[in-house]
């Protein structure tokens, strides 16, 4: 199978540009900033990434030299490009105007990067640098009014760079910037499909564990339940789904987990709410919820499978998850600490098994969709795996998460019957922990707040928020604080992913 690795300088959207890759029918792998070019030799292509850094700073993060003598297609994403100019014996230098956001490309000359593809276009900039001088052999083939040197080109080095960040969709004709990349350039014989990875990974699941059994924490979401019948069909009664009912969980969740996973041979549901409400009381830190959460729900995990042939742990950590956590790949910022189970103790019992790490959600509904995961499952909106303890802002107990868990239901209900929920990423309640004066009834009220949050996203590395109309907006509010006592103003979020995250904690 062919492979075109990624180079990873810190860009938030360096996951954006595996994706796009892989849904062009190419395999992609991310690899770190100095990783050897003797072992990217069997790549057909290489793309660096943008990222944070100025490729004139000591500390910069850069590829190694050797990787441009190896006769590979290289294609340089912003940082990448200024990277390129950098290490080849061009000019970078601060830029006088920093630009950001949607400028016109103007196409300076016939290039196969820019094949099929109009004189002019859209394109999104972001960076604070440009390329002053190129080195010897390269060529300007795409300008904006602010970047001259919008897109170069050595095609005698096989070495392309674009300022520009065809990845995100702000740029609309950016997958056929990497298309061309692939195709024209690389020549690509679009070998990787998801039906293959299931195949493969189906086989290397097997192989892994060999005779042992594995344990899953079902929660009933989207990435463990695709997980839960992927190991199901790889390794059969040797998989044990075990269901953790933490107390945290949205309203009708356990129910419907216990229909959909019931009949299963080694299905196992535990009440644990009384020992995470118990150890979460008097908490108010996200990351440390996010740790005992973590901490416990192992405990939970290693008294449930206590005499079973179990020797492995599976995840569904997804790209996403790891980019945010632990930048194993790049330098980038940790953000949160782990989304699925708040922080993996050192102590764990068992080995982990991880099959969705490198994937991004989409292609995991994909995944479901052709392994026969039921559409009420693959459809389900991302939940963070602490739950509800990282929406009810401040101190979790019971009163407050039956408050949200109402609250919330409303919003699910609402969106639902606006024929709206499928085309949202996420769609959710938040209880902060403040009070305000409202007049009901005629009587004066000091009671909570509810911030409701609905967002667009494609992989949750970005999202916008979402434009809902304004009824809609107006019943999902009235039926709050009507129906849901203790509440008396509702607001709605209307932050971006950057700068704000999804979640709230």
């Amino acid at each position: 199978m062919q492979k075109v690795l990624v180079y990873d300088f810190g860009s938030q959207y360096t996951q954006l540009i595996a994706r796009r890759v892989r849904e062009l029918s190419v395999y992609s792998e991310i690899v770190p900033p100095g990783f050897p070019a003797e072992e990217a030799r069997g790549a057909i292509g290489i793309i660096l990434s943008g990222g944070p850094h100025s490729v004139y700073q000591p500390s910069a993060p850069l590829p190694p030299k050797e990787i441009f003598g190896l006769g590979i297609p290289i294609l340089g994403i912003c940082y990448g490009l200024q990277a390129i100019a950098h290490l080849l014996g061009g000019k970078v230098i601060p830029a006088g105007e920093r630009e950001y956001g949607q400028a016109e490309l103007e196409v300076l000359a016939d290039d196969p990067i820019f094949k099929g593809l109009a004189r002019k276009m859209r394109v999104w900039m972001s960076h604070g640098d440009r390329v002053l001088e190129l080195p010897s052999g390269f060529r300007p083939i795409a300008r904006t009014e602010n970047s001259p040197l919008a897109a170069i080109s050595d095609p005698n080095k096989r070495i392309w760079g674009v300022q520009f960040h065809p990845e995100v969709r702000h740029t609309p004709f950016g997958s056929e910037i990497i298309r061309n990349f692939l195709y024209e350039i690389a020549k690509a014989k679009g070998d990787w499909s998801l039906e293959d990875f299931i195949s493969s990974e189906t086989e290397r699941i097997r192989q892994t564990v060999g005779d042992q059994g594995v344990v899953l924490g079902l929660s009933g979401g989207v990435d463990s339940s695709v997980l839960a019948y992927l190991l199901e069909r790889a390794i059969g009664t040797r998989f044990y789904p075990v269901f953790v009912d933490t107390g945290l969980l949205r309203a009708g969740e356990a129910e419907r987990v216990q229909r959909i996973f019931g009949s299963w041979p080694n299905f196992k549901l535990v009440d644990a709410s009384e020992i995470f409400l118990s150890r979460l009381k008097g908490v108010t830190d996200p990351e440390e919820k996010r740790r005992i959460i973590g901490q416990t729900f192992i405990e939970v995990f290693s008294d449930s499978v206590k005499g079973l042939p179990v020797g492995f742990l599976a995840q569904g950590t997804l790209y996403p998850d790891v980019i945010e956590s632990r930048p194993v790949t790049g330098p980038s910022a940790t953000i949160k600490s782990h989304h699925n189970v708040g922080g993996l103790p050192e102590r764990l019992p068992f080995k982990l098994l991880e099959p969705f790490r490198f994937l991004f959600k989409d292609e995991v509904r994909k995944i479901g969709r052709i392994i026969g995961v039921p559409d009420e499952v693959i459809t389900r909106h991302p939940f963070p795996g602490p739950g509800l303890a990282v929406r009810v802002i401040g101190e979790i107990n019971p009163q407050n998460l039956d408050t949200l868990r109402k609250a919330d239901l409303i919003v699910e209900e609402e969106i639902r019957a606006a024929g709206l929920y499928e085309e949202l990423w996420q769609a959710f309640a938040v209880l902060l922990p403040v009070r305000s004066v409202g007049v009901m009834g005629d009587e004066r009220t000091y009671e909570q707040v509810v911030a409701i949050r609905c967002v667009l996203s494609e992989d949750g590395m970005t999202a916008d928020w979402a434009r809902l109309p304004h009824d809609l907006l107006e019943r999902v509010g009235t039926r709050i604080v009507n129906e849901v006592k203790g509440v008396n103003r509702v607001v709605y979020d209307i932050t971006s992913k950057p700068p704000g995250t999804i979640e709230w904690e």
